[in-house]
């Protein structure tokens, strides 16, 4: 692993060079940044002047990073809130940070999103029992962090809307009358 510091280095210099190559790429939270320092073994204080340094001009900021966050992974791959504040906490943004940026997730939009990814994961159903499907479309959306109730509620709709479009089977193996 590569040491961030030389002997004959100012660890100042040093932090902030290696804070400033790691926010060139992407945006990070303050806990990522300082996991990158510890890592590249810059002493304690001296990190912490950096990032606090960082925080105040405002190249650091984890309620900025939260809010693009939610607002990026909702609607790139469809994640719910709980998707998505788990994905948030394992960056290390604060708890309350965390809720701030996800309740600027409107709740009807995150109803319409999960109905598009039920419709267009119900396009290559067709073959399936109507239970099969429900079973795989609930599991899809929980693992994409939407609740339960609500899961359950569209993809009934759902199914029960596009049953002319894309009618399943029934148990018996045939398409329902």
């Amino acid at each position: 692993m590569d040491s961030g510091l030389d002997g004959d280095a100012d660890p100042y210099s040093v932090a902030r060079t290696i804070l400033l190559d790691k926010l060139t790429g992407q945006p990070r939270t303050r806990a990522e940044l300082a996991d990158v320092l510890a890592d590249r073994e810059v002493p304690d204080e001296v990190a912490d002047a950096v990032l606090d340094r960082f925080t105040e001009v405002g190249l650091i900021d984890d309620a900025a990073f939260a809010n693009a966050w939610v607002e990026s992974r909702h609607r790139g791959r469809g994640l719910g809130k709980r998707a998505l504040a788990q994905e948030l906490r394992r960056r290390g943004v604060d708890d309350q940070l965390t809720r701030d940026a996800l309740e600027e997730l409107d709740p009807e939009q995150e109803e319409q999103t999960a109905r598009e990814l039920v419709r267009r994961k119900l396009r290559s159903m067709r073959s399936l029992e109507r239970q099969v499907a429900m079973r795989r479309l609930i599991g899809m959306l929980a693992r994409k962090g939407y609740p339960g109730g609500l899961a359950m509620t569209i993809v009934k709709q759902e199914l029960d809307a596009s049953h002319d479009e894309f009618p399943l089977l029934d148990s018996s193996g045939l398409e329902p009358e």
